[in-house]
């Protein structure tokens, strides 16, 4: 099994951000949070940020397994906390760049307050919201985010409680960066991601995905590929779209897109700027100058450049790579087939019919495909007339027979 396991990973090209020993994963099939994870593996590599100084927080439910599986620093905390457990690691180490993955119901619900806090603090940290409108892990619940009149296990006869617009609620909050896909949209949650990532403030992306055993079974709403199929027909693609316009009814349409994207003063930055005014040039923050960490900040960004440079550099080298084989193989069917061309006699004909309709310019190339077409069609004659003639006697013997009948009458 070790052997297997090592083989797995060193053939896959996730194996440098995800913990393959610890595949296959436990959600359920037709589950969208697996390409959620994916679509986040991808965007870290292409980010080109240092995964050493990458801290991924989660919280309780089925999206909380995912600290389990990054190949990062990880914390799988509790009900609620995943937000003020990221916000301590986001103090207590600036450098590091710190994503919260976690559930609707494990941020919105019991740690909605610390949601819409952080969104008002503008604290650096990334969060991705993976919203199935259910609380999947613990018996399907109803949860601020479970549209109007859909079926939930406390809701039996429907849901009549307002739900959250999660963009609209962390927009008043106050955040700078907020996004909406579904999980059907892996490469725009991607690029949303990769974006997050490089940036200072308060991220938060919203994907909405299905929960197979619980939200759609119990509404009768098809399996995994059924839901897709209705993210698919109807998702509107607004970017900059206000953020009180996208609320979602009940298998209604899903605005999708990226709604915000400004730059204010993070929170430390806040902090900065109020203790300068008050202690002057000798403040320092964790043992630097405001200078000195900004030269760092500063040779970091270099250092992103160049790695994302060089994943580029890489990605177009397998792109030019892959269309080389079809061009062989297009050109090799190419040279075979003058050869096949008298084997089929049917074809000759035809190909006459059009030389003798359309005018063909005169060039040494085409000249021999005329004789090799002529010589076709001398070949074929005598094969058609061979098989009319036993056609033509089988109708004369069906008249003789036919006659006699006709006199004894």
């Amino acid at each position: 099994m070790s052997t297997d396991i090592k083989s797995f990973k060193a053939g896959s090209p996730m194996s440098d951000v995800l913990r393959m020993e610890r595949m296959p994963h436990i959600w359920c099939p037709g589950c969208g949070i697996g390409s959620e994870v994916n679509s986040f593996a991808e965007a870290v590599k292409r980010s080109g940020i240092d995964p050493k100084k990458l801290v991924v927080v989660s919280g309780i439910g089925c999206t909380g397994r995912v600290a389990g599986y990054v190949n990062f620093d990880s914390i799988h905390t509790t009900h609620g906390r995943a937000i003020p457990v990221a916000t301590g690691v986001k103090l207590a180490n600036p450098d590091l760049t710190v994503v919260v993955f976690s559930g609707e119901g494990d941020l919105t619900g019991i740690g909605g307050n610390h949601l819409i806090h952080a969104a008002r603090r503008n604290m650096d940290l990334v969060v991705i919201c993976n919203n199935n409108f259910t609380y999947g892990m613990t018996g399907g619940q109803v949860t601020p985010t479970t549209p109007n009149s859909a079926i939930a296990s406390t809701t039996p006869y429907g849901n009549y409680e307002y739900p959250f617009s999660l963009p609209f609620l962390v927009d008043a909050a106050g955040a700078t960066y907020i996004a909406r896909w579904t999980s059907m949209h892996s490469r725009n949650v991607t690029q949303s991601i990769e974006e997050a990532l490089l940036r200072k403030g308060f991220s938060f992306i919203e994907v909405i995905s299905p929960c197979t055993t619980l939200y759609l079974r119990r509404n009768r709403l098809g399996d995994g590929v059924d839901m897709l199929q209705h993210y698919q027909e109807n998702s509107i693609l607004k970017h900059g779209c206000d953020t009180r316009e996208t609320a979602i009814d009940y298998q209604g349409k899903i605005v999708v897109g990226k709604f915000v994207d400004k730059n204010k003063p993070t929170y430390l930055e806040g902090v900065d700027k109020c203790c300068v005014k008050l202690v002057g040039d000798d403040y320092q923050l964790y043992g630097k100058t405001i200078p000195e960490r900004e030269a760092e900040e500063k040779a970091e960004k270099e250092r992103i450049a160049a790695r994302r440079a060089a994943m580029a550099a890489t990605e177009a080298q397998g792109e030019e790579a892959v269309p080389a084989k079809p061009r062989k193989a297009l050109a090799a069917k190419v040279k075979k087939a003058p050869a096949k061309a008298p084997k089929k006699a049917a074809a000759a004909p035809k190909a006459a019919k059009k030389a003798a309709v359309k005018p063909v310019k005169k060039t040494a190339a085409k000249a021999p495909a005329k004789k090799v077409a002529a010589k076709a069609v001398k070949k074929a004659a005598p094969k058609a007339v061979k098989k009319a003639a036993p056609k033509a006697t089988v109708k004369t013997k069906a008249m003789a027979k036919a006659a006699p009948k006709k006199t004894r009458k």
